[in-house]
């Protein structure tokens, strides 16, 4: 049974999916109110984040199975404030480029786990959220990691 919260977010409400305990899903917009644990703790670590309070989720995310997974883990392992380009992820996996580019293209859970990390080698490369790589902009701005953009 899937449970869902929406929380206030500067990018607007964002409505996390739990399912079995763990995470499967943010979504941006949305109305929904169930209270789990996980869901209570997900929105108090999302207030911390844009409160620049918190720099790592500490969350049960239910990380999709194959090289979507391994390319959500590898995301999660970058520190606030920091970027990985898609060829570095690609050369940690052993993958291509564009393998590491569709995987995060495919993150259900944005911001929590971090694919705005995730940078062309030449680029920003994209942001399949609201807003685009406006938001990807934002959230790196957000982290600090404005600089990286100049």
């Amino acid at each position: 049974m899937t449970r869902q919260a929406t929380f206030p977010s500067p990018f607007g409400p964002v409505t996390v999916v739990e399912e079995g305990g763990a995470i499967i899903r943010l979504e941006w917009g949305g109305r929904a109110q169930d209270d789990t644990p996980v869901l209570h703790a997900a929105g108090d670590q999302l207030a911390l984040y844009f409160d620049r309070r918190l720099t790592i989720f500490d969350l049960p995310i239910a990380f999709r199975p194959g090289l979507t997974g391994d390319v959500q883990r590898a995301m999660c392992a970058i520190p606030f404030g920091e970027t990985r380009t898609y060829g570095d992820l690609a050369k940690e996996l052993g993958v291509p480029a564009q393998a590491v580019g569709q995987a995060c293209g495919a993150n259900p859970v944005p911001v929590i786990v971090p694919c705005h990390r995730i940078l062309g080698a030449h680029g920003l490369g994209g942001f399949s959220a609201p807003g685009g790589v406006e938001t990807k902009v934002a959230l790196l701005k957000h982290e600090g990691a404005a600089s990286l953009l100049i």
